[in-house]
């Protein structure tokens, strides 16, 4: 089976070639900066129709995983025409494509799309994003949705893993650094989340290949948890002291992009239907621990 991954060296893209790789797929690492890791890389540039075409005329893939996005929150609110063009026009490329040469697309997007006044969303819950890199991300939903009869849309949360990605790195990784090296850090008490680690998202979205599962799945950590007690579980499973976490609120913050309180997801339709199912936060961080090397933390 030939894949295309479009973001194949940011954290998900690359973990999933890694997985998809170790079985019997045909795996390309689409990218536009940072060469990836895993599988054929193939640059691309989705806001490129043109660019986008040749692509798919040379891949001519079996599945896409659309993961490619620009997903700096504030960034995407101070430029918005970036920020339309890659999330929402580039969708539009690559879904056109998708249907062209029949491809089962999958379409990563984001629990952002849920304006978080009241958590652990459903599916068929009602989307309001609060900032525009959610209205951009839903934007590209509506794409997928009103143009293809083949998909399958998957929500996760906080996506993280045991190595940096496009040249960054991630909130876990971010929180082992600073408490390893002794660092007091300020964290949010009231803002719940459902962490998702890349590893645990790659099995569930290669089970969605497989099995070609249609329709909108929530595919994140199993666990709704604030910023702050999250934290305080990195710090207990990497053995770090708690006491440098520094507790605040919200608004004590100075983003520039409004975000949702509670945009936690709710997995019960990913327990129900597959057989990997999303894992708890203290199951994935003991995943991420195993991953990890002891010169890494």
């Amino acid at each position: 089976m030939r894949v295309l991954i479009t973001g194949g060296s940011g954290l998900f893209g690359s973990k999933l070639a890694e997985v998809l790789a170790e079985s019997d797929y045909h795996v390309y690492s689409g990218y536009l900066e940072h060469v990836p890791t895993h599988g054929e890389k193939i640059r691309i540039d989705i806001t490129d129709e043109g660019n986008v075409e040749r692509v798919f005329n040379r891949v001519r893939p079996d599945v896409v995983v659309h993961a490619a996005a620009f997903t700096n929150v504030d960034k995407c609110e101070l430029e918005r025409e970036i920020a339309y063009k890659v999330n929402v026009i580039g969708t539009r490329y690559v879904v056109n494509n998708a249907r062209k040469y029949s491809s089962f697309l999958v379409y990563v997007s984001t629990d952002y799309v849920f304006d978080g006044s009241k958590g652990l969303y459903r599916e068929k819950d009602e989307p309001n994003p609060v900032n525009y890199y959610g209205y951009t991300k839903l934007m590209g939903e509506y794409e997928v949705i009103n143009n293809l009869s083949e998909y399958c849309i998957v929500r996760p949360s906080v996506i993280y893993g045991s190595t940096p990605a496009s040249g960054k790195t991630n909130f876990v990784l971010w929180v082992i650094d600073k408490l390893s090296g002794g660092e007091r850090i300020k964290i949010v008490v009231d803002q719940w989340i459902s962490p998702t680690l890349n590893t645990n998202l790659s099995v569930m979205v290669k089970e969605v290949i497989e099995r070609k599962l249609s329709g909108i799945f929530h595919l994140s950590g199993a666990t709704r948890i604030s910023r702050f007690d999250f934290v305080k579980a990195i710090a207990k499973v990497f053995d770090l002291e708690v006491e440098l976490v520094i507790p605040i609120s919200m608004d004590q913050l100075s983003w520039v992009a409004k975000r949702p309180r509670d945009s936690s997801l709710d997995v019960s339709k990913a327990m129900k239907v597959l057989r990997n199912k999303p894992l708890d936060v203290e199951a994935s961080l003991n995943i991420l621990k195993g991953e990890l090397s002891p010169i890494n933390y």
